[in-house]
């Protein structure tokens, strides 16, 4: 497992490790079953990152973006082909946000928000910026002079 490894709650663990394998191309590992039909954690392999899915446990605070009115992270997964990417995401039913466009800092990125209501930045490298490059083109993108 890596160090830092991000576990996302949704409603419908089950129904949303299926959507994750199908519409971004993860690889379920291992399930978590508990009583009542909900799923402690399901381990996701995305390439060399793990995600780890869990159904909502609102008894012991533990919800899903639709409870507590949206999420304030993005998940960000960097592919080799993220337009056939984001179409298979759409087409699976994730709602888009912006499609993919080649950016200052080097990828190709577009972002979407899942059925379950997670944000995934989905992004392709196309070249290295230095961070000096960098810096100042986010702080012209973002009005400064």
């Amino acid at each position: 497992m890596p160090t830092l490894t991000p576990h996302i709650v949704v409603r419908g663990a089950a129904e949303a490790a299926d959507w994750y394998v199908r519409a971004l191309g993860a690889q379920e590992r291992r399930r978590i079953p508990v009583p009542g039909g909900k799923l402690m954690s399901v381990e996701l392999r995305f390439d060399d990152a793990v995600v780890m899915v869990a159904d909502e446990f609102p008894e012991a605070g533990v919800l899903a973006p639709p409870s507590i009115g949206g999420t304030a992270t993005v998940l960000h997964l960097v592919v080799a082909d993220v337009d056939a990417l984001f179409a298979r995401a759409v087409a699976a039913g994730a709602e888009v946000l912006h499609a993919p466009a080649d950016q200052f800092w080097g990828e190709r990125h577009g972002q979407i928000t899942d059925p379950f209501g997670h944000r995934w930045g989905l992004a392709q490298h196309l070249r290295d910026v230095p961070d000096e490059e960098v810096a100042r083109l986010a702080w012209a993108a973002f009005g400064g002079e």
